[in-house]
This record gives C-alpha cells, structure tokens and sequence, in this order.
C-alpha cells in the first residue's frame, strides 16, 4: 500500500514537472527588461525566449519574432533550445512508462516486469528533471552576471524572467517524482526478495502463490515440540507395557506347561521391566 501511494505521488509530480517543462519551453520570458533608474515609466518592454524575441508597447501593443536562423544564434541559446526539448520528449517517454507500471492500472498485469517499469519511468523522470535543470540554471547565471556588470548600459540589462522560475519548480518536481518511483520500485523488490526467501506467503500462508495457481485454503496448526516429545514417550510406554503384559501372559503359560514356576526376574525377555516402574 505504501509503494502504490509513492508510485502515485510520483507520477503526478512528474507529470507537473512535463507540463511546467513544457510550458517553460514555449514562453519567451527567460529574460525581460530590467526596469532600473530615476525613469521608472517605460515606453517599451522586452522580453527574450528561446524561440521569439516579444516587445511590448505602454500602448498595450504586444509584438512577437522568432529567430530567423538557428545557426545564427548564440551558442548557449542553442543548447538550451536542444536540452529543454530533450527534457519534454524524456518526460514523455517517462510519462507513458509509468502509467504501464503502475499498480493502479491493468497493462501487464501479472507480469514480473511491471515494477521494473515503473522505475525505469522514475529514472526517466530523474533524467527529464536533470536535463531542465541545466539551460535554467546557465541562463539564470548569465543573466544575473550581466546584470552586474558595472560598464553595460541600464537598457542592455535583463532580469529573470517567469520562465525560469517555472523551469526551475518544473525541474525539482521531475526529479522529486522520479525519486519517488525509484523508491517505491526498491521497496516493491525487496519485498519480493523477502517473500521469495522466505516461502511464498511470508510470514502467513496464501491461498494462491501466484496468478495461474487454483484457489485453495491452507492452515498451519501450532504444535508444542514439548507436548510432541511427552506423546511420543507415552507411546513407547504403552508399546513397551503392550510387549510387557503379552510376554508376561506367554512366559506364565509356558511356565505352567513345563514346571509351574518360573522367575520372572530370572527372565527378562518375557517383558518384565527390571526396574519395577511397570
């Protein structure tokens, strides 16, 4: 029950963490104008993404560009277009994986490799986080470097934009639901290690070791080996009393037939307990 609420957690996290990713991809606002001076009433405000480049009038006129030529951009800027796509197709993926290997749905059910889906959706999860992490972080260290630069003119200068923020949540919340898989996959196999070392069942009986297996009932009786151990010795005694009393009866007829009077001490195999406690 606990790794079905961890496998829960996870995919809804990680599905956060796609679509932050994914909207953090889209928007252009990675970097807007920083609104800094005596002249805090702007005419104009820019705002820079990874696709488009959008100014915005006081007017209320909003305008927007994409970038003519890919091999004409920045070096970084083409990086971090390749590793957020990256990171959204990856959450994809991780997606997809999931829903096949969670215990909540019926895709492969009664199959040993469900759980190893499901993790192998964490570790993409973990991978899609990892890889959002990288061009937000980057470009959150340029920004803040260039902004503190003390010769750059105040209309050169940028500040984070929404997008990084979203990124960044998107990013943590990828990586926490991957987490969260991977864990809920280790306790879900050592439980099965624990089960298969033990005994199918462990430590109560099942009534099916396994989903071919017919139904059938099974108990386990506790038995003290003390109270074994005193029903095994009164069944020798009874045996050996049996043996006792029929050799008695054999050596008193076979004494009567030859002279009458036979010791039966002087005898013991007639089944006299020479110790005199039967």
């Amino acid at each position: 029950m606990a790794s079905l609420a961890l496998e829960l957690m996870g995919f809804f996290l990680g599905l956060l963490g796609m679509l932050g990713t994914l909207v953090a991809t889209v928007l252009p606002y990675w970097r807007t104008s920083a609104h800094i001076g005596s002249n805090i009433v702007t005419a104009v405000g820019n705002m820079k993404g990874l696709w488009m480049e959008c100014v915005y009038q006081s007017t209320g006129t909003f305008q927007c560009e994409t970038y003519n030529s890919m091999l004409a951009l920045p070096s970084d800027l083409q990086a971090s277009r390749a590793l957020m796509v990256m990171s959204v197709v990856l959450s994809v993926l991780a997606v997809a994986t999931t829903t096949l290997g969670m215990q909540c749905t019926v895709c492969l059910e009664g199959s040993g490799a469900k759980t190893r889906v499901a993790g192998c959706g964490g570790v993409l999860f973990l991978a899609a986080g990892f890889l959002a992490l990288i061009p937000v972080s980057w470009t959150t260290h340029e920004v803040v470097q260039t902004f503190y630069q003390p010769g750059l003119p105040a209309s050169m200068k940028f500040e984070l934009g929404e997008s990084l923020y979203i990124g960044l949540a998107s990013a943590l919340l990828s990586m926490l639901g991957g987490g969260l898989l991977c864990v809920s996959f280790c306790d879900e196999r050592d439980v099965g290690l624990g089960a298969r070392r033990h005994g199918g069942g462990y430590p109560y009986p099942t009534t099916a070791m396994g989903p071919s297996a017919h139904a059938r009932t099974s108990s386990q009786t506790y038995r003290n080996p003390t109270l074994q151990m005193g029903a095994k010795a009164g069944g020798v005694k009874e045996v050996m009393l049996a043996r006792s009393h029929t050799g008695s009866s054999s050596a008193r007829s076979g004494g009567h037939a030859q002279d009458g009077k036979m010791n039966p001490r002087q005898n013991p195999a007639a089944g006299y307990d020479v110790t005199g406690y039967v």
